[in-house]
């Protein structure tokens, strides 16, 4: 690997006797890792490729696995119903800053912002963290990042998740609305240099400098957001001082916050700051977290946890918006207020759920009925007001006719209620065919009428069987294209 003239030297400057370790680790193959939904998998189950492989636990994550070594994820269907999410094992540090702050708060229930959330990585974790009573909201700017992020969220299946495609500057408008706030800011990539060569192709240290700017503009258009008191996690996959412990000083010195430390062991072997030698302004004893790939299994990670200057006695949401809680009352919001009205869903619909009291059922302008947690409704409105939401809650399904066309956001939702609907369980050649969109022969056993295509226990999504033949309804954009290996 050839590493430009201008990064040989900045990363001596900053490493000094280290540089030629950490240059030999990034020669190194990358490790393979993954992370288990929590709620939908449990840590001893043995039942996919991905799984047997299993090498030993990601030492600062409850749910993360190294893996021996690296199997066609694309194939296993366990991937596809949200079983587990292939995350590079550094930014699982996330999970920590995230209970620390959690902590902090002292709060159980939180509103959570992940700015720039694609492709879903730390929103996934986030979601598998937060209380039920929580609300994240996983942001986008890119739209085909976008639709990325909310595939991912909705495989997930929690249901207290909204994803939105917005600029972040739009999120100057919710003054002292959340109470985190994550930003895992675009970067120059530096620690990513083994797992994408192509980027070094696009190092310069104009674009460093550059990336630095642009990462002080997202966090200054954001920091209103935060709720005084609340806390900012920051992160980066670079390893250079100008977007990691400046840009985290500049945080505290300009926008006004404090460095929090963050418990960790000293077998993760986690380093911490850098120290300016040349005029001494960042500190060694500076709290923050750096992932050398010479010293930790993972990729080049930078994480600092900021809590926001302020007493914290913050206005409930009632007290800030009581227009947008007297709207709520109604059965039907007026004009353009809010996406979701409220006319009647059937009780049949509803008892799809498994806990069909804890939402709000409601049409959105589409037409299709869309479940939300009755603790989050209001906040979720007051969102749309000013955001382009590309997912919220759960999708149930279209009404036609007397018919109710179900959604795979339905299908794979953790509140699915599967007593209350038909199943169909595939083997692994069969949930492959099903999720490359293909027909399927399904056993004269199988019941006419909208079945969920089951792999292993797991949903995947929907069939329709009509008797001389079964119709796919797995979505066409999430379809495998790839060449299958078996």
């Amino acid at each position: 690997m050839i590493f430009p003239e201008d990064f040989y030297k900045q990363t001596k400057e900053l490493f000094g006797e280290e540089t030629e370790a950490l240059l030999v680790a990034l020669e190194e193959p990358s490790p393979v890792s993954i992370r288990l939904n929590p709620a939908k998998v449990k840590m001893n189950q043995d039942f996919s490729t991905a799984f047997q492989l299993f090498l030993k636990k990601v030492s600062w994550s409850s749910f993360g696995q190294y893996l021996k070594e690296r199997p066609s994820f694309t194939f296993d269907p366990l991937l596809h119903a949200g079983c587990y999410y292939v995350q590079e094992a550094s930014s699982m540090f996330v999970e920590q800053a995230l209970r620390h702050a959690i902590r902090v708060l002292k709060e159980e229930d939180v509103c959570m912002l992940d700015l720039c959330a694609a492709p879903g990585g730390k929103s996934t974790l986030a979601a598998s963290v937060l209380s039920e009573g929580s609300l994240l909201v996983a942001n986008e700017l890119i739209h085909t990042r976008a639709n990325i992020l909310a595939e991912n969220m909705i495989k997930w299946g929690n249901a207290n998740v909204v994803v939105t495609q917005s600029d972040p500057s739009a999120f100057s408008n919710f003054t002292d609305f959340f109470d985190i706030i994550l930003t895992d800011v675009p970067c120059s990539g530096e620690g990513m240099f083994r797992k994408d060569p192509d980027s070094i192709l696009e190092w310069s240290k104009n674009n460093v400098k550059q990336c630095a700017y642009r990462q002080r503009d997202i966090l200054t258009n954001c920091w209103p957001a935060l709720k005084a008191g609340g806390c900012l996690i920051y992160s980066t996959c670079t390893y250079n001082r100008q977007e990691d412990e400046d840009n985290v000083r500049w945080i505290c010195e300009e926008l006004g916050g404090s460095l929090l430390e963050i418990p960790v062991q000293k077998e993760w072997n986690i380093s911490g700051a850098i120290e300016n030698l040349s005029d001494g302004t960042i500190k060694p004893d500076m709290p923050v977290y750096r992932f050398l790939p010479h010293k930790t299994k993972g990729e080049g990670f930078f994480l600092a946890l900021i809590q926001k200057n302020g007493d914290g006695q913050e206005k409930s949401f009632s007290e800030r918006y009581p227009q947008a809680v007297k709207n709520s009352s109604h059965s039907k919001m007026k004009g353009n207020q809010g996406k979701y009205s409220a006319p009647k869903v059937p009780d049949s619909v509803q008892r799809l759920l498994r806990n069909p009291d804890n939402f709000e059922f409601s049409f959105d302008r589409q037409g299709k009925i869309i479940a939300l947690p009755k603790n989050q409704k209001t906040t979720i409105e007051k969102l749309e007001e000013k955001l382009r939401i590309v997912h919220a809650g759960i999708v149930i399904g279209e009404i036609k006719g007397k018919d109710l066309l179900p959604d795979v956001s339905l299908a794979l939702s953790t509140e699915l209620n599967k007593e209350s609907v038909q199943t169909c369980s595939l083997d692994l050649q069969q949930s492959i065919a099903y999720l490359r969109g293909e027909a399927l022969v399904l056993p004269e056993s199988c019941p006419s009428g909208w079945i969920v295509m089951i792999y292993k226990g797991y949903p995947l999504g929907w069939m329709k069987n009509i008797g001389n033949r079964a119709n796919n309804a797995y979505p066409n954009k999430w379809r495998i294209r790839s060449e299958n290996p078996y």
